[in-house]
């Protein structure tokens, strides 16, 4: 009896043992996908800044008006150019384009059907 309790204790040790070290590897493996994670982050965060530092730059009002100099001739825009809605045409009334060329064509609704389809379903009865 002495004997069997002393193999029990003794396996019972030994699976505590392998518990614990799984415990400790386990934790190890999480704690260095934790720090990969951290250093991606923070190169994702350092691009974003960089990212962000280049927008600056690229969108300096200074950098612009250079630009709009050297390109568009430095035109200054004039009062006079300035429009009022009062000024502008009226919006042409809505018009189907392909409807009105049927129609100069001969080909609209008044001298019969508008697709060949049903033209040929008049003609069997169907």
């Amino acid at each position: 009896m002495l004997r069997l309790m002393n193999v029990i204790a003794v396996v019972v040790l030994i699976g505590s043992a392998v518990y614990a070290y799984t415990i400790k590897y386990s934790t190890l493996y999480q704690v260095e996908k934790l720090n990969r994670l951290k250093h991606e982050l923070q190169s994702e965060t350092d691009g974003l800044a960089m990212a962000r530092a280049e927008w600056a730059h690229v969108a300096a009002p200074v950098r612009i008006q250079a630009l709009a100099d050297q390109y568009l001739g430095g035109q200054v825009m004039q009062l006079s150019q300035i429009a009022s809605l009062s000024s502008l045409p009226a919006k042409a009334p809505a018009s189907d384009a392909i409807g009105n060329e049927l129609k100069d064509l001969g080909l609209g609704a008044a001298n019969g059907p508008a697709t060949p389809g049903a033209s040929a379903s008049s003609r069997t009865g169907r």
